[in-house]
């Protein structure tokens, strides 16, 4: 490529083929990624483009507290490119979005020292709903912010199995209307399962966050890939659709009145169409972010009912959002001794890269270690990123259900 004219024809060719970013690794585990943008103008004779910022989740984001990072225009072309460099391990999602404007964060998103969280989240929120997915790449979809993303997964990342060789069919899930009179609300719920062989043995997990693994990023033929192999038993998978963000941020967060809706009106509607074991030891709630969060506040508070908690980037830092005071709700329940459980089987992962989560995670781990007797914790190489939680969703299920676990 160095012998061809940067933006020629042939030389756009070249970076077409990479299917994505270039990346170059070094024996030392560090690699140098650049990701490119081709202005469909032209050059900045022909073009009002006057950015290409670029949103990578655990680097570029907001929850980095760094300043937002632009594309840079090779003169006299049509190329845009940036560069960063990244562990061989680490994956994630990431978009563009090119801009006339020279200027879209407040000047505090800029500051020499640390960047105004509030002028960088909202930056980003203006702009995130402009962004594209990486023409270059095909591995692109509609992200759970509702813009398109690219994945990008560097040669160490973790193996994904299911994710990596889906499933070629499946039985199709059932999609109700939950009306609730607790909540007051109604909602889709979608119903899965990955075999009919011994209905009554089958155990059931709950997926909170039901319509990004159902509609954002279908989880169908991974589960039945790893049933298929194996790796995970034929079970029933329960997704709950949050309606949306507001009813989220009440629902989630540590609220009684939801899961006490989930046990008393949405279960037995389901069980009397439905078989799985009902023995508590094999539940699963599962969750990410505040479904973490609601996952294992599910467990410690029904143990009777919810025996497995597979929490993921969970929000322990709930109800302040604060790097000073790392003690939310549940950590502090559990170093006061309020919450006295049975004992249940956890899974907790955090992304190394979402700081006050990973931070908060390291908080909670030893405390449940001291009161529950199998516990299992995972760091990985990434954000607050579903293409990093795809992956620890099945090996989640696979370790609560105790069947074979990769140990990173």
């Amino acid at each position: 490529m160095a012998q061809v004219q940067t933006g020629s024809e042939s030389w756009w060719q070249d970076i077409a083929a990479q299917r994505g970013p270039s990346v170059v690794c070094e024996k030392d585990g560090n690699c140098t990624v650049t990701f490119w943008w081709r202005d469909p103008a032209g050059d900045e004779r022909a073009s009002d483009i006057k950015r290409v910022w670029i949103y990578i989740t655990g680097v570029t984001d907001h929850h980095q507290r760094s300043r937002p990072q632009t594309l840079a225009r090779v003169a006299g072309t049509d190329v845009w490119q940036w560069q960063t460099q990244l562990t061989s391990t680490w994956r994630g999602n990431y978009c563009l979005i090119p801009s006339a404007n020279e200027e879209d964060f407040p000047a505090a998103a800029f500051a020499a020292e640390v960047p105004d969280r509030i002028a960088l989240r909202e930056g980003w929120r203006k702009l995130l709903p402009r962004a594209i997915a990486d023409p270059f790449n095909p591995d692109s979809w509609k992200g759970g912010r509702g813009h398109p993303v690219s994945a990008l997964h560097l040669p160490d990342a973790p193996a994904q199995p299911g994710w990596d060789n889906p499933a070629a069919s499946w039985e199709p899930a059932q999609c109700i209307t939950w009306r609730s009179q607790r909540l007051k609300n109604q909602r889709r719920v979608w119903v899965f399962t990955t075999g009919n062989s011994a209905p009554e043995q089958r155990p059931l997990a709950i997926l909170l966050d039901g319509q990004f693994w159902a509609q954002g990023m279908p989880a169908w033929a991974a589960l039945q890939a790893q049933t298929n192999a194996g790796v995970l038993p034929e079970a029933v998978y329960v997704l709950i659709d949050v309606i949306d963000n507001v009813h989220r941020s009440q629902e989630l967060p540590c609220n009684p009145d939801f899961w006490l809706a989930v046990q008393d009106e949405l279960l037995p509607r389901l069980r009397e169409e439905t078989l799985w074991n009902n023995n508590p030891q094999t539940t699963v709630v599962a969750g990410q972010s505040f479904g973490g969060l609601s996952s294992l506040y599910a467990g410690l508070n029904w143990p009777e009912t919810f025996g497995c908690v597979l929490s993921q980037s969970g929000s322990y830092w709930w109800p302040k959002r604060d790097p000073q005071e790392q003690d939310g709700l549940l950590i502090r329940q559990l170093q006061d001794g309020q919450i006295k459980p049975k004992p249940l089987r956890i899974y907790l992962e955090a992304g190394m890269r979402e700081p006050l989560i990973h931070q908060v995670n390291l908080r909670l781990y030893p405390l449940l270690q001291q009161t529950q007797r199998a516990v299992f914790y995972r760091q990985v190489d990434g954000g607050h990123d579903a293409l990093c939680w795809r992956g620890g969703l099945l090996d989640g299920l696979a370790w609560l259900w105790k069947a074979p676990i990769r140990q990173e």
